[in-house]
C-alpha cells in the first residue's frame, strides 16, 4: 500500500513538473533561421520552457530566447512572422491559432 502511494507521488510530481512546458506545431514553407540555426521547410514542434523555445523536426533542431504575450484577440490560425536580414528570413513571431499567445523571439 505504501509503495503504491509513493508511486502515485512519483507520476503526479513528474506531470506538474512536465507541465510548464508548453507546446506547438507549426509549418514552415520556405526556408528560415531561429537563431543561428538554419531550418529547412518542413513541419516543426516548438517547445517552450520558461524564456527558452526549441524548434525540432527529428534530428534538427534550434533554439532561442522567446518571450510570450497574450493578445486582446484570438487567433484563428498558426502563424510566422519573419523578418528579412542578411538576406535570409529570421522568425520574429509565431501566432499560435485558437489562442490568444503570441511567440516572440528576441534575436
Amino acid at each position: 500500500m505504501k509503495k503504491k502511494f509513493l508511486i502515485a507521488i512519483g507520476v503526479a510530481g513528474l506531470s506538474i513538473a512536465s507541465a510548464k512546458t508548453k507546446a506547438y506545431s507549426i509549418e514552415l514553407f520556405e526556408p528560415a533561421m531561429l537563431g543561428s540555426t538554419a531550418l529547412p521547410p518542413g513541419e516543426y514542434r516548438v517547445e517552450v520552457d520558461g524564456d527558452k523555445a526549441v524548434v525540432r523536426n527529428g534530428k534538427l533542431h534550434g533554439e532561442a530566447p522567446v518571450k510570450i504575450e497574450n493578445t486582446d484577440t484570438k487567433y484563428s490560425t498558426t502563424t510566422v512572422q519573419f523578418a528579412n536580414s542578411d538576406g535570409k528570413m529570421h522568425i520574429q513571431e509565431i501566432h499560435v491559432g485558437g489562442s490568444k499567445t503570441k511567440l516572440v523571439f528576441n534575436e
